[in-house]
């Protein structure tokens, strides 16, 4: 069941330092959470990226060859436009991700070296709302994220975990889905709009093999378009909005 659309969104909570990003793809971040990460990098927080996938199948014209080095260096530059340094990439398979021990294990193992207090991921859920359907790789990586944040704090879960130096860390407060038809919290996109309109054309080849439309003015739409849908809930204010899970 989604909420009711004129239900108002609650800020996003503040009290913490460090979080972790866990996605699919390059781009998925860039695609909505990159201006609330903006205000987050600006306000001193610590944020971190993990990609499942090197976006390696991303591109019909470009073979995964050719193409997984150039996403992952437009991935970094897109990080980078936002105060992010670190992006890590774990190697699964675009487009053949599978939920399970192997996908929960590593990103467990992502949670306790980075050890944050919120976890961000994207829509794990069939559907983005209504019939427009989710991809396989957004579904599996969301919902093992969501099942990691708990693994990574559990010493009898991944015991080899343990061996190679990666203790247990239950520190994660809260994990944040975007992209969600459910939202319950939002971030105020004004100050970040412009990074994150950036942030997105850094994956310039994505864009140009999806759109025939001017990239500049494709990412802008898109991200207005989707922050000022949310304003009606959060005080008028253009909004990232997440469905949060505390634990």
């Amino acid at each position: 069941m989604t909420e009711p659309t004129n239900t108002p969104l609650q800020p996003m909570p503040e009290d913490w330092r460090r979080a972790l990003a866990v996605v699919a793809h390059p781009d998925d971040l860039e695609y909505g959470c990159a201006a609330a990460i903006a205000a987050w990098t600006d306000a001193g927080r610590e944020v971190a990226y993990v990609l499942a996938t090197r976006g390696e199948a991303g591109i019909d014209t470009l073979e995964p060859e050719k193409c997984a080095p150039l996403r992952e260096r437009e991935q970094r530059a897109s990080a980078a436009v936002v105060g992010v340094s670190e992006v890590e990439f774990l190697d699964h398979r675009d487009g053949v991700i599978e939920y399970g021990i192997a996908l929960r294990r590593d990103i467990a193992a992502a949670i306790r070296r980075h050890r944050p207090e919120l976890v961000i991921t994207l829509n794990h859920r069939d559907t983005w709302g209504g019939v427009a359907w989710n991809t396989p790789d957004h579904v599996a990586v969301g919902r093992a994220t969501l099942d990691a944040a708990a693994d990574a704090g559990n010493r009898w879960i991944f015991p080899e975990l343990v061996e190679q130096g990666l203790q247990p860390w239950n520190g994660v407060r809260w994990v944040a889905v975007a992209g969600s038809a459910s939202p319950t919290h939002a971030v105020d996109a004004s100050a970040g709009m412009e990074r994150a309109v950036a942030s997105l054309l850094e994956h310039r080849t994505y864009i140009e093999a999806l759109t025939d439309e001017d990239p500049r003015t494709y990412a802008r739409a898109f991200l207005t378009r989707t922050t000022e849908s949310a304003a009606e809930r959060f005080g008028g204010h253009p909004a990232v909005t997440f469905e949060v899970f505390a634990r």
